[in-house]
């Protein structure tokens, strides 16, 4: 097995060591969610956590992990006499891909002695593996939402209920979930983002000289893994008895009535919903002041257990960023407390860890000083409740067909918008809006299993079996069963879909009030695909060319911004819009087979760019609709004189066709209502 790479060297990640140990310290704190860009060493800190924990005792071949000092522990393996054998092992760090199944990470039951012995026997899933341990998702915002709540269920309640499948099993599940994101893949839900205790952002260090220290460690590592190992191990065992003590300390640390009060205080005043945040702060606050060997919270706990848990709490808007203002944190605690004192002599020293475990990460002579980890300020700010910049323009006509000059013009706020669905039944990632076969749902059926998965029918199981017995020679006693009896339950639910926008933005949509009602229309169904958990793309056509703006991503986020940057003006390349957008899904449908697209066109249908704009344009559309692509044409045309030009487009490319004043669901109520009237 490889050299981990030791937890304190990792340089720049301070705010992230101590939300991690934080939560090691006091596993009720709920776990730590990471966001930060490629490269951050975020996996790499998190993998490096586990060596540094201190080890566990458990009972000897207990698949569970119980604790041998519990008087009652919650394992199916149990009961365990009073004298049982147990064993001292390392702290384990599991890790959760983002493609597992529900039955591999709760467990389900033991089909093979199912079938070949007809005993019903529970196999443990990652839950009852991470407990007393560390369970990691990397790239959780990738996780299918009903796994996420599975999650952070388990992860609240210390247990994992399982009954399915005949199984009726309650086990232990007391770990610390850690999941690191790259905010460019996706958000994760408001709801499922505030089940995470404690959140922290992390970037690249942006001064040369504590990136050149990355380098140089990492070039270092790379060479002799175990000599460099061997260089942290000092400071990396120091770091293992500190937490140990915290760990002890932590339960008899005092909250006084005041300090409860405080995280009151600041809770109230960023406006956070329900109680979760208050009771993270207060457990934050005491591990914190475990931490540092102190037996009663104080400001400067509140202080830091609010920096990491509040954050990802406030109210904000869909692609609002989380964001703290640390100067209104400092003005409600306020400064008439004196410093903390350190920890004492004898528990680390001047040679132990610092109160910010990423100051041991430039511990040494050659690294370059780190900051306190509770005077770095949150990367990101803002607590603005704009989606998208305003607009920058006063220009109110078109430009003229043929010129070149551009303007930019913003959006108002987004609407509730109709659903849009992608025809037929897909089999893609789970989410909500195209009909799809799914693992959950209802049931419309059953089939044969193809990688050991899902839910078993066994009804269909028993039917499959049933005329075979004979041929095995069955007289009296069980039913023989093979492994081709097993059927699994189909079910039919939603799925996610890939959204590509082709956006016309030529002169003939650069008026304010057309443009602005476009933005607007995108941006509220950029919403709608945040909420329905699609991917996004955006290709805009202008003058004589097509751009891919924004290849298909997870981010809505970044797709609102890109919508807010977009220029209008210049000739329309209908045609070329269309091409780029029939290479693009080409492309996606090699990359991600399973996920069906939607192109929507926003144009007004006019082709201005080119000798034979509109033959090209009619070419191109029926070359997309000979690709079976699903598409909907939403028509910006305005005005008394309409020529009807993107009704004719729609029907080239057989695509659902809707006025852009349509795509809100208030106003076709409003229509349906007329009709009936």
């Amino acid at each position: 097995m490889p050299q981990q790479y030791p937890f304190s060297a990792v340089v720049g990640s301070d705010d992230m060591a101590l939300a991690l140990i934080l939560t090691t310290i006091s596993p009720e704190v709920g776990g730590v969610l990471v966001r930060g860009e490629k490269g951050t060493a975020k996996s790499t800190i998190v993998r490096a956590l586990a060596a540094v924990l201190p080890p566990i005792e458990v009972v000897a071949g207990d698949r569970f992990s119980s604790d041998p000092r519990d008087p009652a522990p919650l394992s199916p393996d149990g009961p365990f006499d009073a004298d049982a054998t147990t064993e001292t092992r390392p702290v384990r760090l599991v890790e959760l891909p983002v493609g597992a199944t529900e039955d591999r990470v709760l467990g389900s039951l033991h089909l093979e002695r199912a079938l070949s012995e007809g005993r019903t026997e529970y196999e443990p899933g990652l839950l009852a593996r991470a407990h007393r341990g560390i369970l990691y998702v990397d790239e959780v915002n990738l996780l299918h939402d009903h796994l996420v709540d599975l999650l952070l269920d388990a992860a609240a309640m210390g247990r994992s209920t399982v009954e399915r499948d005949g199984v009726s099993v309650e086990h232990a599940a007391r770990f610390v979930l850690v999941g690191t994101m790259n905010p460019e893949e996706g958000e994760l839900r408001p709801q499922l983002l505030d089940r995470f205790g404690l959140t922290v952002e992390v970037a690249a260090p942006r001064d040369p000289a504590l990136r050149v220290e990355v380098v140089r460690r990492r070039m270092a590592y790379d060479t002799d893994a175990e000599a460099f190992a061997a260089e942290y191990a000092e400071p990396e065992k120091l770091l293992t008895e500190r937490i140990l003590a915290a760990q002890r300390l932590v339960g008899r640390v005092r909250l006084t009535d005041e300090a409860l009060l405080k995280i009151a205080e600041v809770c109230a005043a960023f406006e956070v919903d329900g109680m979760r945040a208050d009771i993270v702060t207060a457990r934050a606050a005491m591990a914190h002041a475990a931490w540092n060997d102190r037996s009663e919270v104080i400001r400067a706990d509140i202080r830091a257990a609010a920096r990491l848990a509040l954050p990802h709490r406030r109210r904000r808007n869909p692609f609002d960023a989380p964001g703290l203002d640390e100067d209104l944190l400092d003005q409600i605690l306020g400064d008439d407390e004196p410093e903390p004192p350190g920890p004492p002599e004898g528990d680390g020293g001047d040679d132990g860890p610092s109160d910010d475990p990423g100051e041991d990460a430039a511990s040494d002579e050659t690294a370059p000083p780190t900051t306190d980890s509770d005077d770095v300020p949150s990367p990101d700010d803002r607590t603005s409740d704009d989606v998208v910049p305003p607009a920058t323009s006063s220009y109110d006509a078109p430009p003229e067909q043929g010129s070149t000059q551009t303007t930019t013009v913003g959006a108002t706020d987004p609407y509730r918008t109709r659903l849009f669905t992608v025809r037929g039944t897909g089999n893609g990632a789970a989410g909500k809006r195209s009909r799809a076969i799914t693992e959950w749902g209802r049931r419309v059926g059953a089939h044969r299993p193809l990688d050991g998965s899902g839910s078993i029918d066994l009804t269909e199981t028993l039917r499959a079996a049933a005329p075979h017995q004979f041929a095995r020679g069955r007289r009296t006693g069980p039913m023989q069963f093979r492994g081709d009896d097993l059927r699994v339950a189909t079910r039919e639910g939603h799925e996610a879909n890939l959204i590509l926008f082709c956006v016309d933005a030529s002169g003939s949509m650069a008026a304010r009030k057309r443009m602005e009602q476009v933005k607007t229309a995108i941006l509220s169904l950029l919403l709608d695909a945040y909420q329905r958990r699609d991917k996004v793309g955006l290709v805009t056509f202008r003058t004589d060319r097509a751009e891919l703006v924004l290849p298909p991503t997870h981010s809505v986020e970044i797709a609102a911004a890109r919508l807010g940057e977009l220029p209008a003006g210049g000739r329309t390349p209908l045609a070329e819009g269309l091409l780029e957008s029939a290479r693009v899904l080409e492309v996606e449908r090699v990359r991600d087979p399973r996920r069906r697209p939607l192109l929507v066109l926003v144009t007004d249908g006019r082709a201005t760019s080119g000798p034979g704009a509109v033959e090209r344009s009619r070419l191109a559309a029926a070359h997309l609709a000979r690709r079976d692509i699903a598409s909907l044409v939403v028509d910006c045309e305005s005005g008394a004189m309409r020529l009807g030009l993107a009704t004719e487009l729609a029907r080239h490319l057989h695509a659902e066709h809707v006025p852009v004043h349509e795509v809100s669901a208030t106003a076709l109520t409003g229509a349906v209502h007329e009709r009936v009237a």
